[in-house]
C-alpha cells in the first residue's frame, strides 16, 4: 500500500520498520522537529527522523497541520492510508480524511481504557493486571475512533512502565501490519468502542512523581514501576533527590512501630502506611542508574534511616 507515517519517539520506530519490511510504499513521514538536546545543545532529530533518513524516506516537520499548505501538501502524496504513532500533534479533520482509507492509530491500551498521552505508566499506576494495543481509525475524538484489531500483554508484578513500553512497541508494529494487510485485502472490520469502561490517561505532572510513603505498600509500589525508566518516582535521602527505579514487595515480619519512610533492614527495605517496598535500583540526581548493593556500598543505609 502507498502510505504515510507520522511518529515521533522510541515506541514508534518498530511500526515504521516493521511496515518497510513488509513492502509498503512509505511516501512521507511526518515527524516531529529538531529540538536542541545534550551539552551542546545540538539540533537531535527525533527518533522516527533518523529511521525515516536510514530508510530513505522524506520527511516532513510542520509545527502544525491545521494550516491549507501543510493540508495540500499532504493530499498531494495521495496516499491509502496514514499510520499514526505517538505523532504529538492534533489531526484535523481534513488530515484524517486526506488518505483514500483513513488514518490508523497504534495506542499503548486496550481501548476504550486508558484514552489519551499517558496509557502505559497510568495503567501500572493503577495496578492494572493486563495492557495491550488496540489498532484504531482516527476520528476527531480522543482515542475514539472504531477499532480494527487489539492484543493483550499481561503485566506482571514487578513490570516497570519502561518493560512494558519496549512490549507493546513489539506487539503495536505486528499488529499494524497484520491490520494494514487485512486492509489491503478489503477484510479489516471496524468495531465502534463501547460507551463501558472509558478511562482517561493524563500526562505525568511533576507534582506527582514524589513517592508518598504513607500509601500502602502496593500503591506505593506501582507508583515507582508505573514511572520508571521516565520521569521516575523520587524520594529525598540526606537532602538529596535519588530516583526509585525498580522495586518489589518488601519481605519479612515487620513488629517495630515504624513511621513510614523509614528504613526497617540495610538492605533499602522502607516502611509503607502498610507493609514496605524493597528498593532494587535507584538513581541520585546527575548520576547513573544503579542496583541496591552497589549503592549501599558507597553509602550505606541502616535500619532506622528516615527518607522523605
Amino acid at each position: 500500500m502507498r502510505l504515510i507515517f507520522m511518529g515521533t519517539p522510541d515506541f514508534a520506530v518498530p511500526t515504521l520498520v516493521a511496515l518497510a519490511a513488509a513492502g509498503h510504499e512509505i511516501v512521507a513521514v511526518y515527524t516531529r522537529a529538531a529540538k536542541p538536546a545534550g551539552r551542546g545543545l545540538a539540533e537531535q532529530p527525533s527518533p522516527v527522523e533518523r529511521e525515516a533518513r536510514r530508510l530513505g524516506i522524506p520527511v516532513h516537520t510542520p509545527k502544525t497541520l491545521k494550516d491549507d499548505a501543510a493540508q495540500a501538501t499532504l493530499r498531494a502524496h495521495e496516499a491509502d492510508a496514514a499510520v499514526v504513532v505517538a505523532h504529538g500533534l492534533i489531526l484535523p479533520k481534513p488530515i484524517l480524511d486526506a488518505p483514500k482509507y483513513g488514518c490508523f492509530n497504534v495506542h499503548a491500551s486496550l481501548l476504550p481504557r486508558w484514552r489519551g498521552a499517558a496509557p502505559i505508566n497510568r495503567a501500572i499506576m493503577a495496578g492494572d493486571a493486563e495492557s495491550g494495543v488496540t489498532i484504531m481509525k482516527m476520528d476527531e475524538g480522543l482515542d475514539t475512533g472504531a477499532i480494527a484489531m487489539a492484543d493483550r500483554v499481561a503485566i506482571t508484578a514487578d513490570m516497570t512502565a519502561g518493560e512494558l513500553h519496549d512490549a507493546l512497541a513489539r506487539l503495536g508494529a505486528d499488529l499494524m501490519a497484520r491490520a494494514l494487510a487485512a486492509l489491503d485485502r478489503g477484510s479489516l472490520t471496524l468495531t465502534p468502542q463501547p460507551n463501558e469502561g472509558v478511562t482517561y490517561a493524563a500526562k505525568i505532572a511533576n507534582n506527582e512523581t514524589r513517592i508518598d510513603w504513607s500509601k500502602p505498600w502496593k500503591q506505593v509500589h506501582d507508583h515507582i514501576r508505573g514511572l520508571s525508566s521516565f520521569p521516575g518516582a523520587w524520594f529525598e535521602l540526606g537532602g538529596v533527590r535519588v530516583k526509585a527505579l525498580r522495586s518489589t514487595k518488601g519481605e519479612g515480619q515487620y513488629t517495630l512501630n515504624v513511621t513510614p519512610g523509614t528504613a526497617l533492614d540495610d538492605k533499602l527495605t522502607i516502611a509503607c502506611g502498610a507493609g514496605a517496598v524493597r528498593l532494587l535500583q535507584i538513581q541520585r540526581a546527575g548520576k547513573q542508574p544503579m542496583n541496591a548493593d552497589d549503592f549501599l556500598r558507597g553509602t550505606p543505609v541502616t535500619r532506622g534511616t528516615k527518607v522523605a
